[in-house]
């Protein structure tokens, strides 16, 4: 594990201009001129607000100091100059509001485009990632970058941009009409104030960390005792699965407590520093004003400048802090995208072409982990067009054959061939869309029959849909729906029985029509009855294409053309069922064991 001063590092690193770095092409995307005249009119109306903004200032100092004429004298001017001053105000806001209409579109294509690349690269992160990794943990990081996309824009182009061009105008301005002086208190004061809240900001960073670590965890709790809702109401945890999510709730909460209350430390600090100047400020033009330097109106002139100064600057530490923020949710976001994909195309890698729909595994050694091997040397063939069963005792690496033809993982050594083309120098697209698979577990979209049925090839029709549901022996019970194929299947398809789930699963594996086809402990879930229909519905399926079937069950797969006993990771034995049992090894133990457990079970039924 790299040093923790490493990572460190690595963090602030993305946390500062490297993380704006990599967003910028997102702001300014080559390939799109619209978006760019967006950005550049948006740009217009802040400087024409701006300039607004510091114009009003002057027509106020003038009314002011025609009302110090007599009456007849200044009344018009000063009318005059106060109807300019409301105008003003109402131009700028008008011009803000010009500029949000303007920039909008820029922002949300910016977050959009984000949240596609980042959620596209989710799924092609390898299997053992998603297997590491919490689902709302994921989900929050992000939700919390995208978030943070659209409110960062609008802050570092309308707000921190526009308050850099007022700070120096405002220098300009006072040093012209009030000397160095009060210059030089400003730019005292505006520098302090940014390193004051900046030091207060980064310790407050630093909490809102921890909340953000809590807030991950209270989540992921959340998600996943909800997903086991029939676990927790098997075990009557519902107590428990409280006091753990509370727990996490609770340690979220006095984060959350100790945020906030930093917050009020940083609002009195930054307080003190501005009216310091205020005061300072409007004193040193009332001494002036005494000495006949001043007039009554720059007492208003400078009062309006710092009150218009110190609105930016007051968001300034709420801006600080969402940036800041912004960058810790964006990093974390752009981590997800930098993660690197453990299971990855060759460059130029040529597309599968399969003619004699043949799987060949040679010498493959593979494990989960370095230290722990699986498959030991791995060596068989599955012919076109034939039926094989893999079986074994638990551990054996039954299911590891199945997510390695599907190259979730690549092996450490060895090949697996489909029609004699390795698959690890191919596309991964191309390979997974001649592979059909019913697993043990069929997990369903939470959406309609219909849709899942679909989800097998992009772009099926209704009547390949329903001639799909007709071949996997489904068609009748959705037709006894009263939604039919519009009939919603719930969370992971928690609505429809075992059985049925199954079925729709067939039934979108033929919709896809693949040449191959893998049967991963399709039936053991299943009670015996509905484990002979759906035997009888796999049957017809698997005719005319080459099926590996991984079972558990032996009366399964006794009519298997080849039966491939695996052990330890190693091939054992290899034979039809007959043959197996004539050899009186491990298949033979292993079926006169299921065999002892059927008759017990008839046994004690009876």
């Amino acid at each position: 594990m790299p040093p923790e001063t490493a990572q460190s590092q690595t963090a602030q690193d993305l946390e500062g201009w490297a993380t704006i770095k990599r967003f910028l092409p997102y702001l300014w995307p080559r390939d799109n001129p619209l978006l760019k005249r967006r950005i550049i009119g948006s740009m217009a109306f802040v400087l024409a607000a701006k300039a607004t903004i510091l114009a009003l200032p002057f027509a106020y100092k003038e009314a002011v100091d025609s009302m110090t004429t007599p009456a007849n004298e200044g009344v018009m001017v000063a009318l005059a100059l106060v109807i300019a001053y409301a105008a003003g105000r109402f131009a700028s806001v008008i011009f803000n509001n010009l500029r949000n209409i303007t920039f909008e579109r820029v922002g949300q294509d910016a977050t959009r485009q984000l949240a596609e690349d980042t959620f596209s690269r989710l799924h092609q992160l390898s299997l053992r990632f998603h297997l590491s990794r919490r689902t709302g943990e994921i989900t929050k990081t992000i939700e919390r970058g995208t978030k943070s996309i659209d409110v960062m824009l609008y802050f570092l182009l309308f707000n921190i941009a526009p308050t850099a061009i007022e700070l120096i105008a405002v220098g300009v301005i006072f040093y012209f009409n009030f000397g160095w002086e009060l210059v030089a208190a400003t730019a005292f004061t505006v520098a302090a104030y940014i390193i004051v809240t900046r030091k207060i900001t980064e310790w407050r960073n630093e909490l809102r960390r921890k909340m953000n670590e809590l807030d991950g965890q209270a989540l992921s709790r959340s998600v996943d005792s909800l997903l086991n809702y029939e676990t927790v109401k098997y075990f009557g945890a519902e107590t428990r699965e409280r006091e753990r999510y509370g727990e996490a709730a609770r340690a979220w909460a006095e984060a959350a407590i100790k945020s906030e209350n930093s917050l009020g430390i940083l609002n009195i600090a930054q307080a003190a520093i501005m009216n310091l100047l205020m005061g300072g400020a409007m004193a040193f033009t009332v001494w002036g004003w005494s000495r006949g330097q001043f007039t009554t109106g720059d007492l208003v002139l400078v009062n309006t400048y710092l009150t218009q100064l110190f609105r930016p600057l007051d968001m300034l530490g709420m801006v600080y802090r969402t940036v800041r923020q912004g960058l810790i949710d964006m990093a974390e976001m752009f981590r997800l995208i930098d993660t690197e994909a453990e299971v990855k195309d060759v460059p130029g890698a040529p597309a599968l072409v399969v003619r004699r729909p043949s799987i060949t595994f040679d010498h493959v050694h593979f494990g989960y982990e370095p230290e722990r091997t699986i498959l030991h040397g791995l060596t068989f063939e599955v012919p076109a067009g034939s039926n094989i069963a893999i079986v074994g005792p638990s551990g054996a690496g039954k299911s590891t054959i199945a997510r390695l033809l599907f190259r979730f993982y690549d092996p450490q050594r060895g090949r697996i061939l489909v029609d004699g083309q390795d698959i690890a120098k191919v596309r991964q697209e191309s390979l997974r869309a001649h592979i059909g698979i019913v697993p043990q577990d069929s997990v369903l979209f939470n959406d309609t029959i219909g849709y899942n049925i679909a989800y097998g090839r992009e772009g099926a029709g209704q009547e390949e849909i329903t001639a799909a549901a007709q071949a996997a022996a489904i068609l009748p019970f959705i037709e006894r729906l009263p939604q039919g194929f519009d009939t919603e299947v719930g969370e992971r398809g928690l609505k429809l029985s075992g059985g049925e789930k199954q079925r729709v699963a067939i039934a979108r594996t033929l919709v896809k029509d693949p040449p191959i086809l893998l049967l991963d402990e399709a039936t053991s879930a299943l009670d015996s009855r509905t484990e002979q229909d759906i035997l009888r519905t796999l049957k017809k399926v698997s005719a005319h294409r080459t099926t590996l079937a991984i079972a558990h069950r032996l009366s399964t797969i006794a009519d298997a053309d080849r039966i491939l006993v695996l052990d330890h990771g190693k091939l054992a034995e290899i034979g039809t069922h007959g043959e197996l049992l004539r050899h009186d090894g491990l298949y033979a133990e292993m079926w006169a064991r299921q065999q002892a457990e059927k008759e017990n079970d008839g046994v004690l039924e009876s």
